[in-house]
């Protein structure tokens, strides 16, 4: 296991003291790579952009940048933990004119106030409309007024590897500021605040940092393809910075958990009751550990099986299955065909709502239910990881990027620590 790697949620810029006086904490040099950050002067007024730009030919950065500037949030969240009180801060952009605000359910956890600021505006409060802890989305509610100029989002699944990516958010409290790339990879995971998967990711090499949570990642026409949430590091220390490797949970996963946050507040999601990995040969998840009274054992799955198909589709590993479930919705009854010794068997399962978190499950089946391992291992192999700061994962620090405007030391629960090791 190579511990020199590590993804780790974007951890919010602290903030001391008044307003627009941001401290900047632990801010890395360039690192090498071939893209550069890009603050846009405050007084700078780029040239507006048309309807007929934005639906053609891909725009400039400056036109995104133009675009997108005023529809991007600088938010604010205030945190008391172990006696500690201070401020922590994020990214976030508009998605309504009646004052809707997506941002990550990170940037905002703990928090006993919000504010925020759009573009030019003033900082005002935010309701939380609530927040979905296995994707790190969070829905916040502001008035609504005609001046909100709410971006839109695009469809995630038509965007290609080597498309251009541009990411803009408060890195470090550096207000709006624009970096630009590519899409790197599709169809990555990474792990959720709670614990579990979060599938169908956008990596990028546009550079994100601390501060970039819950800002948008957009196309060439200025449309929302991502909301940035993680990146990889070179250890675990958010001194590092950012080395080129980002992640966005997309924009199609996005809207799901928006339009059910806004209704109801929460989002509930299908969860099937089982530890898999990818089978050894011949394709399909193999079962390493099965939840006690979960709807997988409740089907009549047994911990060795190995699952080809789901619901009439063909199951090809461990990453497709979970892709698979999370499509589905709670109560929902499917079909699973599953190899098991030199047979091949018909199940039936009706899904259940997953647990708040992967620990809870973990209290019942002693393993991580739904994420991808080795399934000859009885163990969990990622780490939580603290969603609201980077850290040195050796290190005896507070769970949540809070600072104490005195300066006071930050101390994190390790067990909140939210790290993933890299092969």
């Amino acid at each position: 296991m190579n511990s020199s790697k590590a993804i780790v949620t974007l951890a919010a810029a602290a903030v001391l003291g008044a307003a627009g006086g941001a401290a900047v904490v632990g801010v890395a040099g360039d690192g090498g790579g071939s893209t550069k950050t890009v603050l846009e002067p405050a007084a700078a007024q780029p040239q507006p952009v048309s309807v007929a730009q934005r639906n053609g030919d891909a725009l400039t950065p400056k036109q995104v940048y133009s675009l997108a500037r005023d529809s991007v949030v600088f938010i604010t969240s205030d945190v008391t933990e172990q006696g500690q009180s201070g401020q922590a801060t994020g990214s976030g952009f508009v998605i309504s004119k009646d004052g809707y605000i997506v941002t990550n359910a990170h940037v905002v956890n703990g928090a006993s106030k919000v504010t925020v600021k759009i573009g030019d505006g003033q900082t005002q409060d935010a309701e939380i409309v609530g927040k979905d802890e296995s994707t790190d989305i969070a829905l916040l509610k502001v008035s609504g007024s005609d001046d909100l100029k709410p971006l839109q989002f695009a469809d995630s699944d038509k965007i290609s590897v080597g498309d251009p990516m541009y990411a803009i958010g408060n890195p470090f409290g550096l207000d709006r500021t624009l970096t630009t790339g590519v899409v790197s990879a599709l169809q990555r995971q990474i792990t959720a605040p709670n614990g579990f998967s979060i599938d169908g990711v956008i990596q990028t090499d546009a550079p994100i940092n601390p501060g970039n949570s819950g800002g948008p990642l957009l196309d060439a026409h200025g449309e929302v393809v991502g909301v940035n949430s993680q990146i990889l590091n070179g250890g675990g220390s958010s001194s590092e910075g950012n080395v080129g490797i980002g992640f966005a949970a997309p924009s199609n996963t996005v809207k799901n958990v928006v339009e059910q946050l806004r209704q109801n507040g929460s989002v509930e999601h299908a969860y099937l009751g089982v530890q898999m990995g990818d089978a050894a040969s011949g394709g399909g998840a193999q079962v390493g550990a099965v939840t006690p009274d979960g709807p997988a054992a409740a089907g009549g799955v047994q911990q060795g099986d190995v699952i080809t198909s789901f619901d009439g589709k063909t199951v090809t590993d461990a990453a497709s299955l979970s892709s698979m479930v999370n499509a589905k919705q709670v109560g929902d009854k499917v079909e699973l065909e599953v190899r098991r010794g030199d047979g091949e068997q018909t199940l039936s399962v009706t899904l259940a709502a997953q647990p708040a978190s992967a620990s809870s499950a973990q209290q019942q089946s002693q393993v991580d239910p739904q994420q991808q391992v080795d399934p000859n291992q009885q163990v969990d192999p990622q780490q939580q990881v603290d969603p609201q700061q980077q850290v040195d994962p050796n290190q005896q620090v507070d769970p949540q990027q809070q600072v104490d405007p005195n300066g006071g030391q930050q101390q994190i629960d390790p067990r909140d620590l939210l790290e993933q090791l890299m092969p």
